[in-house]
């Protein structure tokens, strides 16, 4: 099911320039740009997998992961092969780095009518970078929103202003992963992008030309991306850029693909980001892929107070009110909806502060 692209432009001797991502590859006639997934056929360029996805999953918004918007959501997570990335520590590796167009042949339409079928409340475009797919994913979006339905994508971010215009016709929630502190050693050696200087552009221009909702993550790879200057850099960026009230999740690595002689990250590394980001001004600092650790909770910046609980991917305790303030001092908490009801109140456990 190819289908012509959007975004890119025609150049001389029949080359086109992608613009879906960062890397504006300048691609020839009958050549594919580096994601796997956009080809130059005739000096057009069109998109391999356009109606085809090659995985399909029902996840707690949580997993994305995203906290304050909607929570407890149902969410239907689908992906396309490729990617713009090169990551060598990817854990979805045999979708992201597969260059052969593989997949179920799905029209928008389809996908949309299957996460309304499995009672899901939205989908999520996901392990896969979602823009290199984005025309595919903007017609998702707008059928699934006919039903009612939220759109999020799971993002590095290394977007261009094309594709956050489009994200315009249907996103309503986004999570953009750093990757080591954005540290340029790191993202050149281990990801092969020149700098993360494109990520941040991004991050500027859906908080000035849309109204998404933006969360953000940091995977920390010990040893190579764990530097804790860069960890206050970039939390000082956002707290600058956007305030206090943004969540970041500090992620744990676990060992995958070209990077299995590293351990997982040490608990107490996450934690010291987890500080960092708290003194330079965030509010709302996680540690993520740690199930059980205390700060997977909410806590109320007023009254310290744990706002919502959770334990991996579960909310296990809801203490707000219809207006999302802190039932016990009344602060507002930047959280989007109330709590969905696809999270049964018989799992809740009794909130100790």
């Amino acid at each position: 099911m190819i289908r012509e692209a959007q975004l890119y432009q025609p150049l001389t001797d029949a080359r086109v320039r992608c613009t879906a991502c960062a890397r504006y590859c300048n691609i020839p006639e009958g050549k594919i740009g580096l994601c796997g997934v956009r080809q130059n056929i005739g000096g057009k360029l069109h998109l391999l997998v356009y109606g085809k996805v090659i995985t399909g999953h029902i996840d707690p918004i949580e997993k994305k992961p995203v906290t304050h918007y909607m929570p407890g959501s149902k969410i239907f997570s689908i992906a396309t092969t490729g990617c713009n990335w090169l990551c060598s520590y990817c854990q979805n590796f045999d979708i992201s780095q597969r260059r052969k167009v593989e997949g179920t042949d799905m029209p928008p339409a389809d996908v949309a009518a299957m996460a309304v079928e499995h009672g899901c409340q939205g989908l999520a475009y996901t392990y896969n970078q979602p823009t290199i797919f984005m025309e595919f994913a903007r017609d998702v979006g707008v059928e699934a929103r006919k039903h009612g339905l939220m759109n999020i994508f799971v993002s590095n971010g290394y977007d261009t202003p094309n594709t956050v215009a489009m994200m315009n016709d249907f996103l309503d929630c986004i999570t953009i992963d750093f990757k080591g502190n954005a540290e340029t050693g790191f993202v050149r050696k281990y990801i092969g992008i020149a700098n993360a200087e494109p990520i941040f552009q991004t991050i500027l221009e859906i908080r000035d030309k849309t109204k998404v909702h933006m969360e953000f993550t940091d995977l920390i790879v010990p040893q190579v991306g764990d530097n804790l200057d860069e960890a206050r850099k970039l939390s000082r960026w956002l707290f600058d850029n956007l305030g206090p009230d943004f969540p970041i999740h500090f992620l744990r690595f676990h060992p995958d693909y070209k990077m299995m002689d590293l351990p997982n990250t040490p608990v107490k590394t996450l934690e010291e980001h987890c500080r960092i980001a708290r003194e330079e001004g965030l509010k709302y600092a996680y540690v993520g892929n740690v199930p059980g650790h205390p700060w997977e909770h909410t806590y109320c910046p007023e009254c310290k107070s744990i706002a919502v609980k959770r334990n991996g991917f579960d909310i296990t305790g809801w203490n707000l009110d219809k207006s999302n303030r802190c039932l016990d001092c009344g602060y507002q908490l930047p959280i989007v909806g109330g709590l969905s009801s696809s999270v049964s109140e018989e799992r809740f456990l009794p909130i100790i502060n």
